[in-house]
């Protein structure tokens, strides 16, 4: 089986460190039928050093979301299945934690959890599981969110993105052939 028809948003934070294993895994997506919208917050586009943005603009084909005006109908208006912030930078599990919607990529996952989509948060932290823990304990309550490969160690954490990703949004859709 394949991922055809499903619309996945791809939100990026400002993990530089980690933004290069994403888009292996974008890339695969794509190869197994998932049609992918990328958000980027406001840093991690305009702080675009390393030209990430045109390679994901490049693979997806679709110009990165990456104001609050064009993120604000993702998962409303713009029907979605599911949403994965990878890669998750501590600050942005903060925000989402205490309702703090000020950047591209949280309103997408606002919206998204809004209309009953999941969310998959993949931790790229140095802070590891310290003083994040517990806003990522107040995701953890909420229904449909799910967090992928926490790892204490800092050297994993910060590798966390290049996880077989796209064989846990298979999971989610039963599809365990991809």
């Amino acid at each position: 089986m394949e991922l055809k028809n499903k619309r996945i948003v791809i939100g990026i934070t400002s993990a530089f460190y980690a933004i290069e294993k994403v888009i292996p895994q974008i890339e695969k997506l794509i190869n197994n039928g998932a049609d992918i919208i990328p958000v980027m917050s406001f840093n991690c586009y305009n702080l675009d050093f390393k030209g990430f943005s045109k390679q994901i603009e490049n693979i997806t084909g679709k110009k990165i979301i990456h104001t609050i005006e064009d993120a604000e109908p993702i998962g409303h208006r713009i029907s979605t299945d599911i949403m994965a912030i990878i890669p998750c930078t501590g600050n942005t599990i903060g925000k989402l934690a205490n309702g703090i919607i000020d950047t591209p990529v949280l309103v997408s996952a606002k919206t998204n959890l809004k209309s009953g989509n999941n969310l998959v948060i993949g931790v790229a932290t140095n802070d590891g599981l310290s003083i994040e823990a517990e806003n990522m304990g107040k995701l953890l309550k909420q229904k449909n969110v799910f967090f992928r490969n926490v790892k204490t160690n800092e050297k994993i954490s910060k590798n966390v993105a290049s996880f077989e990703f796209i064989k846990y949004i298979g999971r989610i859709y039963n599809i365990y052939d991809l």
